[in-house]
């Protein structure tokens, strides 16, 4: 048996997969739980040292049989977070996440510097949002400035777990793309973006690699820590956004990928850059070679898990009693904001639940208009899609939502396209490992297609699809209509 390994580097865990590419499956998973820093003022991070115990952890749960199989490893993380390392390679801080919103003023201070909003779209891309690694730059030079002092690599999350296996420091496209330092169309460093947090930063920043190139190998000592072979390539992964994208066949025009997680994506893959801010819609580079226009909300089983706690309710009984209410709740609406946002631009947004009235004021009601919020947001992005030119045939659904038969139909509903889930899971892990064996290839063929390998790799589950239901259709539409009236109501709040 031959495999490539998947690692997924996610907010609340970290997994491997292994994947018997011969047979079409995955032999072996491991994971582990990922604790998580979390303060009032919008601060989330996690620490390097949770990463490489996670790691051993993760390694340690499969067979020495199975590690013994890995001709090759694919890295997916968490985009965006920021990982400050010395000149030894150790942290000198906690790594800010994707959904550390504590850096508005370094935002502000950025986009002044730069010339303002549109100025800032044009050389990077993306607007200048907390979300991003650069103003986590900013925020260590203003906040730690003895970790500034003795910054010598500036990592992502990805590139931190291809550091340790490979001693490598470099990064890809895609990832890079999600920094706001990196000019997505010309796919290269900003000089812009990096002199206006500081001149010695573009100094700092790795090379560059090809989706299909391998970063380095398997070091002696990583090797001989996790029990896997020394010497087999480590690809470049990627972001887990674009590694979804991979795993879910996302790698061609005509369909998108929305994942329902800690966070909600909507991503789509294009021939040429496009972007549309303004809408939410990020131009970030894919990891397969093209770019993959992307919507991001902060807030989605985020929402669903609180108002289960809230309830004391478990993920069954959750669906269980919203099952009971109908599309719409009864107009209850939930503005999920518990974490800020990002989609829209809120980072000090709050989470609230309004409509409620003495007939509609119920668990199932809250409990099914949790479920709905986080699909109205997507709503948006794919709107926003459809404005760029997109006409998008299908959806497959990722995450923990894709696991709800309820959340899958309510999704159909909302958005009014077909459902389609991936029959593998683990999506984001199976393209690391899907991508690791595209460079394996690669090493022998030049000509080697992630196309290709997609279409013989990743399958649907016939089981698990969606069709819209018109009635529902129709409610939703005036459902979505009165959630975006909330939004424009309660947004000026938190401005």
């Amino acid at each position: 048996m031959k495999t490539t390994a998947g690692i997924d580097l996610g907010t609340q865990s970290m997994k491997v997969v292994l994947y018997d590419w011969a047979n079409h499956k995955i032999v072996e998973k491991s994971s582990c739980p990922l604790e998580l820093i979390s303060e009032n003022d919008g601060t989330r991070e996690q620490k390097t040292e949770w990463y490489d115990a996670a790691l051993k952890t993760c390694f340690d749960g499969l067979s020495a049989e199975g590690k013994a199989s890995i001709c090759a490893i694919g890295v997916s993380g968490q985009q965006h977070g920021f990982v400050p390392l010395d000149k030894d390679g150790k942290a000198l801080y906690n790594i800010k996440l994707w959904n550390d919103t504590s850096t508005v003023a370094e935002c502000k201070e950025l986009t002044e510097k730069m010339g303002g909003d549109d100025a800032v779209v044009s050389e990077v891309c993306n607007l200048m949002l907390p979300g991003f690694t650069a103003p986590k730059i900013l925020w260590l030079k203003n906040h730690k400035p003895d970790a500034w002092a003795n910054l010598r690599y500036i990592m992502l999350p990805h590139d931190y777990i291809n550091y340790k296996l490979t001693g490598a420091y470099t990064m890809e496209y895609g990832d890079a793309s999600g920094m706001a330092l990196f000019d997505g169309k010309k796919r290269e460093w900003s000089k812009k973006a990096c002199d206006a947090i500081d001149e010695k930063l573009y100094g700092l920043l790795p090379a560059l690699v090809k989706p299909n190139e391998k970063v380095g190998s398997v070091s002696k000592e990583a090797a001989a820590l996790l029990g896997i072979p020394e010497g087999i390539p480590v690809s470049a992964g990627g972001g887990d956004n674009m590694m979804g994208a991979i795993g879910t066949g996302t790698v061609s025009d005509g369909f998108l990928t929305m994942s329902m997680g800690t966070s909600g994506t909507l991503y789509g893959y294009s021939d040429k850059p496009i972007a549309d801010p303004q809408n939410g819609l990020s131009g970030f580079c894919s990891s397969s070679g093209g770019w993959l226009p992307l919507l991001c909300t902060m807030n989605c089983t985020v929402a669903t898990e609180f108002v289960r706690d809230l309830f004391g309710m478990s993920v069954k009984e959750l669906d269980a009693a919203a099952a009971k209410a109908p599309a719409g709740s009864n107009g209850v609406l939930v503005m999920p904001f518990f974490n800020g946002e990002r989609t829209p631009n809120l980072p000090n947004g709050r989470a609230s639940i309004t409509g409620l009235t003495a007939a509609n004021t119920c668990r199932e009601n809250i409990a099914r208009a949790s479920l709905e919020s986080a699909v109205f947001a997507m709503r948006g992005g794919l709107d926003a899609f459809r404005a760029l030119g997109f006409e998008p045939k299908e959806i497959r659904l990722i995450g923990g939502g894709s696991k709800s038969p309820l959340w899958r139909q309510i999704a159909a509903d909302i958005l009014n396209l077909p459902i389609r889930v991936p029959a593998l899971d683990e999506a984001a892990a199976l393209g690391a490992a899907v991508q690791a064996l595209w460079c394996l290839e690669s090493q022998t063929d030049a000509n080697a297609s992630i196309a290709a390998l997609c279409a013989e790799h990743i399958s649907l589950d016939a089981d698990k699809s969606a069709e819209p239901d018109p009635a529902a259709v129709a409610k939703y539409n005036e459902a979505y209509a009165d959630y975006q009236k909330v939004l424009a109501a309660v947004a000026p709040l938190y401005c």
